[in-house]
């Protein structure tokens, strides 16, 4: 996938945790490097899929999208890799938006982490909220990363 242009530092930004059954989707912004996951579609029936993808775009207006890319923790590629680039491809094609990718290898770990760090707080099982915060934080590690390099361009 080419290089996508520098980030704008203005605006929101979408985030993508692809799986096979479910896209966990974040939104958040550079000013202050932050992401809070918004929901979780199913991704079995695309034209609900990029319906409800379309209801965020319009309500958020991003600036771009970050899409986790999943890889083994030998760093080998993920199987589900070639799924998610043709829904990078589909992203940038539809939206005309830029499509920023981000590993997301420990992702799923982190967020059972996050959750049961905050579970007093949920009523609700990892299950269901997992995705959302997978994309959540794979929104949030792009966004430090992002800053991190600028501070070392300063």
């Amino acid at each position: 996938m080419p290089e996508s242009p520098a980030p704008p530092k203005q605006g929101a930004y979408l985030g993508f945790d692809y799986g096979d059954k479910h896209i966990g989707v974040a939104v958040g912004q550079r000013l202050t490097c932050t992401a809070t996951g918004l929901e979780t579609m199913p991704t079995l029936g695309k034209q609900a899929r990029w319906e409800a993808i379309s209801r965020l775009v319009d309500t958020w207006m991003p600036c771009g999208f970050v899409v986790g890319l999943a890889y083994q923790e030998d760093g080998s590629e993920n199987p589900i890799n070639p799924q998610i680039l043709k829904f990078c491809r589909q992203l940038g094609g539809r939206y005309g938006l830029p499509v920023y990718t981000m590993d997301e290898t420990l992702s799923t770990v982190e967020s059972k982490s996050l959750f049961y760090q905050s579970r007093a707080k949920r009523s609700t099982g990892f299950g269901a909220v997992k995705d959302i915060l997978a994309a959540q934080l794979i929104l949030q590690t792009w966004l430090e990363h992002v800053a991190y390099q600028e501070r070392q361009r300063q």
